[in-house]
């Protein structure tokens, strides 16, 4: 099934909703084409591409749901999909959280499809992958990476008259480099809607220059430091900040956000005052969908500001039954930061570790949001403004929220990747002090 139009989208929907009898019927519909390459041991290894499409069916009688999904678009299927759905209603327990859906709403348009994204072919992957290969090969390195374009499109429709639609296209690209003999790596990646800002060499450098830069790392004492993550290693902490900023899970004393009484921490300062944390469906650099899955519109919404809680996301039903605004959350978020660079940063810092990644994240206590994880693809120790040397892995246990308490400086704001979810964001690198280290880790 090729990506929809705006206008196909909803005459396809308009056909489905046509065969519903339920009280209450919402139609969904998403389609994506994507092409990738993949490489390991300084040869592609796979290349291929990806069609989905998938139309799912929500029918509604009373408080009972029912939800059936397809993939075949012909009269007959169709009907079949909305009959199925119906049926499952009708066998369903009331759901007693059901809230009705919404009616027509209005939506600011996205900007997020970009027809060079949308172009991009085997071709273009291939020599992409090609300049990544020969950078590692000129710098006798042994590299594995994946390279991901997709073009996509999401559309909803109700019974009551809401329709919403958004075309979206991403290019995303990480590559991991090892020194030939093991003991060195370095890793990079990047990710856009638009992918003539993708720079595919200058990721594979960079990733070249952290491979041969940490061969023969050196073992120090776990403890707590100083340390510089790099965004790519801070996303990975500050995405469950993001995603815990839940009202349920605090109003429930369930989160880091709880207080006794079934009181929250909203309104209250959480974290330093330089952090502001919001999310910006036009933010120029990090475009995303302007409705949420349930149809509500999405517009810029500020989570923290100057250091305090400023709102919370809610669910539809858990807003009417707080009686407040049901503020949805977006897909991406934007942090502030500063003006100074990565270099300036380590300049800036006596005593410290540079972490290029974290990765294996895993929580220890949600009423802290306490996690830990290892670090990973570049490690290195500082002394006087300089990278002295490489140092051994280190497993840490740090919270995202004592982390933004312990922050000494913050750099200049890029666009990263998620190693964990995938999730885009805007995010500095942050310079944090007492960062806890636990044990060492002799993995690569």
């Amino acid at each position: 099934m090729p990506i929809l139009s705006k206008e196909q989208a909803e005459t396809l929907l308009k056909k489905v909703l046509h065969y519903s009898t339920a009280d209450e019927c919402q139609v969904s519909l998403y389609g994506s084409d994507a092409g990738n390459i993949r490489y390991a041991r300084n040869a592609a290894s796979t290349s291929g591409g990806v069609s989905l499409t998938q139309l799912a069916v929500s029918s509604t009688f009373g408080k009972r749901n029912g939800i059936a999904t397809i993939n075949e678009y012909d009269d007959a299927s169709l009907e079949k999909v909305v009959r199925r759905a119906e049926e499952l209603a009708k066998l369903a327990p009331e759901n007693p959280e059901y809230i009705s859906i919404l009616g027509p709403q209005e939506y600011a348009d996205s900007v997020t499809f970009v027809p060079a994204t949308a172009a991009v072919d085997p071709k273009y992957r291939a020599d992409a992958v090609q300049q990544s290969l020969q950078i590692s090969k000129d710098n006798k390195l042994t590299t594995a990476g994946f390279l991901e374009n997709s073009t996509g499109f999401n559309a909803l429709m109700n019974s009551k008259g809401l329709f919403a639609y958004n075309a979206a296209t991403n290019i995303n690209f990480n590559v991991t480099m090892r020194t030939a003999d093991g003991q060195g790596s370095g890793y990079a990646t990047k990710g856009y809607n638009d992918a003539s800002k993708l720079d595919v060499a200058a990721v594979s450098r960079y990733a070249a220059s952290k491979a041969t830069s940490a061969a023969n790392a050196k073992a120090i004492e776990p403890g707590k430091y100083t340390v510089i993550l790099e965004p790519a290693a801070g996303i990975v902490l500050l995405e469950n900040l993001y995603f815990g900023l839940d009202a349920r899970q605090a109003d429930e004393g369930r989160s880091f956000l709880s207080k006794t009484g079934g009181k929250t921490r909203l309104g209250e300062k959480l974290v330093d005052e330089r952090v502001n944390i919001y999310s910006d469906p036009h933010y120029p650099e990090l475009p995303t969908a302007t409705w949420s899955d349930d149809g509500r519109p999405l517009e810029k919404t500020t989570w923290i500001e100057n250091g305090v809680v400023k709102n919370l996301a809610y669910s539809r039903y858990w807003a009417e039954k707080q009686k407040v605004k049901a503020v949805p959350q977006g897909n991406g978020f934007i942090m502030d930061g500063g003006t100074a660079s990565l270099e300036e940063l380590i300049k800036d810092t006596e005593k410290g570790i540079l972490v290029t990644r974290l990765w294996y994240i895993r929580p220890v206590d949600p009423q802290t949001l306490l996690y830990t994880g290892l670090t990973r693809d570049g490690t290195f120790y500082i002394e006087n403004g300089e990278i002295k040397y490489p140092v051994k892995n280190l497993r840490f246990n740090e919270s995202p929220v004592i982390m933004l308490n312990n922050l000494e400086a913050l750099g200049k704001p890029e666009r990263t990747v998620s190693g964990e979810t995938n999730m885009h964001a805007i995010v500095p690198p942050l310079k944090l002090r007492e960062f806890t280290f636990t044990s060492l880790s002799d993995a690569i």
